[in-house]
């Protein structure tokens, strides 16, 4: 099977980024390219060094929240939409990548062609200087390393 990466940069746009990943889930979901389409946000060192913190408000939203069980409804309630706000928060000023990994037997060559054709020709990917990386050439194991150490 080969693994073909498309790597998006989209610079200080956090709104074009979210709108291309919409836009992969969408086909993720139509098409059923569950395992085959997969997806993952670069935001940089800005975005690296914000996610820790927005992950340690949470966990302590999230344990006064289970505190506030005890205690009544509102306090509850308030405390979770405090909690969903801080994980939804993007990081704001950072550089953002977008590393799409197409990932097609042998015997879906035009499947997958047709795909890396069509995903730099869609609307939010246009403007992101998409860069295509093929299994067997000089910059794939980095990209590679790169696509695994995101989560």
């Amino acid at each position: 099977m080969a693994h073909i990466y498309l790597l998006f940069d989209f610079g200080t746009d956090e709104e074009k980024a979210q709108q291309a990943r919409h836009k992969l889930e969408g086909w993720k979901q139509a098409f059923r390219l569950d395992k085959k389409l997969l997806y993952k946000l670069d935001r940089g060192e800005a975005g690296a060094a914000e996610a820790p913190e927005n992950a340690s408000k949470a966990e302590a939203s999230k344990t006064e929240a289970s505190k506030a069980e005890k205690g009544k409804a509102k306090g509850k309630t308030k405390q979770k939409t405090e909690a969903e706000t801080t994980k939804e928060t993007p990081a704001a000023n950072g550089k953002v990548n977008l590393l799409v990994r197409l990932y097609f037997s042998s015997h879906e060559k035009l499947s997958a062609q047709r795909w890396v054709d069509r995903i730099p020709s869609e609307e939010p990917f246009k403007g992101a200087s998409p860069r295509v990386v093929r299994e067997g050439e000089a910059q794939f194991d980095e990209v590679l390393k790169q696509f695994e150490s995101l989560d």
